[in-house]
């Protein structure tokens, strides 16, 4: 790994942070339904049933749960972004183990009760509730899919950890955050459709209002700070609340902050963000929208703002702010700082990189491209992709096997596998990203260099 990588990362965690992740990976995979390899099951006492504490303090044994992945599902979707599941012949394997061995069961009791309540105070976005629901409504097998269809290009430890650090090392409360965040992504936002449709089916559905905020570049990528960072930066003064349905910016804003992510680069995995509120007025000002990128970034895309500068804010947003403030956690608070001039933006950005609209000397616009025809053939070869994710859902296989070796070994050689294979799957996730994203502006403009 990187030797520059920031404290609580892949490759840089102390040993008692290690010992969390391996807590978190192993509630995480019998979330999934995802069963030690026969060779771990045949050299060890590992079970798979166990009781755990609800809610209200009690032991509760939990109804079982279905881990093929049958009911429920929503087939369209398993077949567009993932195809994970262990080839026949390791299932008989495992029968044939499961039969020399006293019978067990697995429970829903391996998933792990939340910590918080659906009504704990604390629990600012309904996780608790959310968490509950998607064990309700999704079967194990979508939420590994939607899991690793959020991985990318991501080390699936990073994504892990995010939500480790974003609950302060708390495995259980990092668990049902994550969880229903796939179920966020797979059941109310449905994102990989988001990605995998892209400017062009907007433009051939004629969905003027997300086409809208692309054209008008009412957020834009470009550029990166000091540390590295990409920089998204938000012009609120093209924003009119009528403009566009809630639908559409919501949407828009997913597909910005999934377009950002394509442009981090190990050891960078966080972003900065510039609200531009130079001519802002009240008529600009939509709370709808700020409330939910905040949710976004605390409840969704944890640990993924670096910065966020407030630039040129006039006095009227003094109130505005006031009320904003109220509703953002402390640790993202302390991320926004407000650059009233562009000095004050140069201690966070190099000041030869800044370009003219933010005060500064380079002769830069954001410019729209509008989408290339024959862009997103690669999409429509399903063929293709289909064969390309079995190849992936072989390596997704090899990590998840090694994961759990690496869970009951304390040997470097298991932790050197697992990274070994992480690689494999960045590198496997370059090939795939045009049969599974649709390009876009930044693409075009090469921003989004994938295969560096």
């Amino acid at each position: 790994m990187p030797s520059d990588q920031a404290p609580g990362r892949p490759g840089n965690l102390t040993p008692e942070q290690e010992r969390k992740l391996k807590e978190l990976w192993t509630i995480v995979m019998r979330t999934f339904g995802v069963s030690p390899p026969p060779s771990l099951l045949e050299s060890s006492t590992i079970t798979t049933t166990s009781t755990t504490t609800s809610a209200n303090g009690s032991a509760a044994q939990m109804s079982e749960v279905n881990t093929d992945g049958s009911a429920n599902g929503e087939k369209s979707k398993k077949k567009r972004f993932g195809i994970l599941k262990r080839k026949d012949k390791d299932k008989e394997k495992s029968k044939e183990i499961s039969a020399a061995k006293p019978p067990t069961t697995r429970t829903a009791s391996t998933l792990s009760s939340p910590t918080v309540g659906a009504d704990d105070e604390n629990d600012k976005y309904g996780q608790s509730k959310q968490f509950k629901a998607a064990l309700a409504e999704m079967t194990p097998e979508e939420l590994r899919i939607a899991f690793w269809s959020m991985v990318k290009a991501d080390h699936p430890d990073g994504l892990l950890l995010r939500f480790l650090r974003a609950r302060k090392w708390d495995v259980r409360k990092a668990h049902v955050m994550m969880v229903s965040t796939m179920h966020w992504r797979l059941k109310e936002m449905d994102v990989e459709a988001i990605v995998f449709k892209g400017e062009g089916a907007a433009l051939a559905e004629h969905d003027e209002g997300f086409l809208k905020q692309v054209r008008l570049g009412k957020s834009y990528l470009h550029g990166r700070d000091k540390a590295g960072r990409p920089i998204c930066t938000v012009r609120a003064r093209l924003h009119k609340q009528g403009d566009q349905t809630e639908d559409a910016l919501n949407r828009y804003t997913v597909y910005v902050m999934e377009t950002a992510r394509m442009c981090l680069k190990d050891p960078i995995d966080t972003a900065t963000v510039i609200f531009d509120l130079s001519q802002f007025s009240l008529a600009n000002m939509d709370y709808a929208p700020v409330k939910f990128m905040v949710k976004c970034f605390e409840a969704h895309y944890p640990e993924s703002l670096g910065i966020c500068l407030v630039y040129k804010a006039p006095w009227i947003f003094q109130g505005i702010w006031n009320i904003i403030k109220g509703w953002l956690d402390p640790v993202v608070a302390s991320k926004i700082h407000f650059a009233r001039t562009f000095d004050d933006m140069t201690e966070f950005i190099d000041r030869d990189i800044l370009w003219k609209e933010l005060g500064g000397p380079v002769d830069w616009e954001y410019k729209y491209i509008e989408p290339v025809p024959s862009e997103d053939d690669l999409l429509k070869d399903t063929e293709t992709r289909e064969s390309l994710l079995e190849m992936r859902a072989k390596i997704v296989r090899e990590y998840e096997d090694a994961t759990w070796t690496w869970i009951y070994s304390t040997s470097s050689e298991a932790r050197k596998a697992r990274h070994e294979i992480a690689q494999r799957l960045r590198q496997d996730y370059v090939g795939l990203d045009p049969y599974l994203r649709a390009r876009t502006v930044y693409d075009r403009v090469n921003y989004i260099q994938l295969n560096e």
